[in-house]
């Protein structure tokens, strides 16, 4: 099977790197393993330069449809889907805020949300091109969306392949669990079109049965779905776990209609699982991993850091740097002790007061001022470099002075190429550097490259055994 890759939500490129292995700017130069058909990038959020759809024609160029229309930048919502090029895998980070972390999952708002729609814009795709293979990437806490019906649009995901006669498999994957340079937990999903060989090999290694009586085949597929789960199937290829007792297996059956599932379903999700004809199988996994470990020390530059990455020391402490607390429940301390980044990380205790005038005391607990160096970084987020608790704050390794993460150490937790980032091309065909602030944003939007090398890997030994 020809290995062809349409790219939705294309970033600055994760998928198209980690497909080819595309480790440093001059693998850039080398053929590419996958050909990808077209792609699309556009921000909303940008009025004036697409800096990431900039980004990614810098390194790779654009695609036309096959009304020789350059589409890549219009908004997914309004692209004919009639008019792509055919492909065999899609890929995509879909948007992900309503979902997000970086929110709380009481505020999300799912599949309704601004973002969370753009769910449908996967879906039309399927359903027009109908891709034999498809690998999806989002946050941990899809699984969990929305806070008031938990399970619902995950539900509603699987429900929609099952539709188009597609299998599915999921496993939230912490990059650094597998060896990698960051405590990155994402969701990734892996689909595939009931009938392909890979499809009839998974079965049959696995002995799924079909076609018969529900409670004769329930016991004999709960272990043929163990089996695909924690052994056979494509993340536990790629990614292998322990072993599951096939009883700890839930099981349960999405409703016929998507209207039922939006209205009523709510379920589970376990961080591994599989849908097969409209039945879930779903069980908690653990690693199996046993490999080396890249850290933040070892992506962090090693020689002259530009001064502008260095944090003044009034800037950084209002008091001893010991002091890790602050209690303003009686006097709130100066603004520009406020606006220190020893206050910001260190616990808090406030007054505050709720929209029904209740009074309550407001608490949040300190986090390390310094990271760590010997450990792989945490969770990387759009506002990096921003005064924010979730920025992160190293040691220089040559000079000992405190600064944040260079904009070249941020690609490197994700395991994009060194440098990356920092050209784009413009609409009118100009190559401009690309901001700092948007290089930092785009790296916190962006996936872990090395874990869809790996997924790359399996792919490509699936699609050599296609016809």
């Amino acid at each position: 099977m020809k290995k062809t890759v349409c790219e939705l939500f294309a970033g600055v490129g994760g998928f198209r790197c980690g497909l080819n292995g595309i480790k440093t700017l001059e693998d850039m130069r080398a053929p590419e393993r996958w050909e990808t058909v077209w792609f699309s990038q556009w921000e909303p959020a940008e009025k004036n330069t697409q800096y990431a759809h900039g980004c990614y024609v810098h390194h790779f160029g654009s695609c036309l449809d096959k009304n020789g229309a350059d589409t890549t930048n219009d908004n997914i919502e309004d692209v004919d889907k009639k008019a792509l090029p055919d492909f065999n895998l899609l890929v995509g980070g879909f948007p992900c805020q309503d979902y997000s972390v970086a929110s709380s999952l009481a505020t999300s708002k799912g599949l309704e949300g601004r973002k969370g729609i753009l769910w449908w814009s996967i879906r039309e795709t399927i359903e027009e091109k109908q891709p034999p293979f498809v690998l999806l990437e989002n946050v941990d806490r899809l699984l969990r969306s929305p806070a008031k019906q938990r399970g619902r649009d995950f539900g509603i995901m699987l429900a929609c392949f099952r539709d188009e006669g597609y299998t599915v498999e999921w496993r939230v994957i912490n990059a650094a669990e597998y060896g990698l340079q960051q405590r990155r937990r994402r969701t990734f999903i892996f689909a595939y079109k009931n009938g392909t060989g890979y499809d009839e090999r998974i079965r049959a290694q696995a002995g799924y049965r079909q076609g018969c009586e529900k409670e004769e085949a329930e016991g004999e597929n709960r272990m043929c779905m163990d089996r695909i789960l924690t052994r056979d199937g494509f993340f536990a290829v790629t990614f292998p776990v322990l072993d599951v007792d096939p009883n700890k297996i839930q099981i349960t059956e999405l409703p016929a209609g998507l209207g039922e599932l939006s209205d009523s379903f709510s379920f589970g999700f376990e961080n591994t699982g599989i849908m097969k004809d409209g039945i879930v199988y779903t069980a908690k996994t653990q690693p199996a991993y046993e490999g080396g470990q890249i850290t933040l020390g070892d992506i962090m530059e090693t020689g002259q850091v530009d001064e502008r990455y260095f944090i003044p020391l009034e800037k950084l402490y209002y008091t001893r740097p010991d002091v890790t607390h602050s209690d303003e429940t009686k006097e709130r301390l100066p603004k520009e002790d406020r606006q220190t980044w020893q206050y910001l990380r260190g616990a808090k205790k406030l007054p505050r007061r709720a929209a029904n005038g209740h009074e309550y005391i407001f608490s949040e607990g300190a986090i390390a001022m310094i990271d760590a160096d010997d450990r792989p970084a945490r969770t990387m987020l759009t506002s990096e470099g921003n005064f924010s608790r979730t920025t992160h704050i190293v040691r220089d390794r040559q000079t000992g002075r405190i600064r944040l993460l260079t904009a070249e150490e941020t690609e490197r937790i994700q395991g994009f190429p060194t440098g990356h980032t920092k050209y784009c091309r413009t609409s009118s065909g100009q190559t401009v550097e690309m901001p700092l602030r948007k290089r930092r944003f785009m790296m916190g939007n962006a996936l872990v490259v090395d874990l869809v090398e790996r997924m790359g890997r399996t792919l490509e030994t699936i699609f050599e055994m296609e016809e």
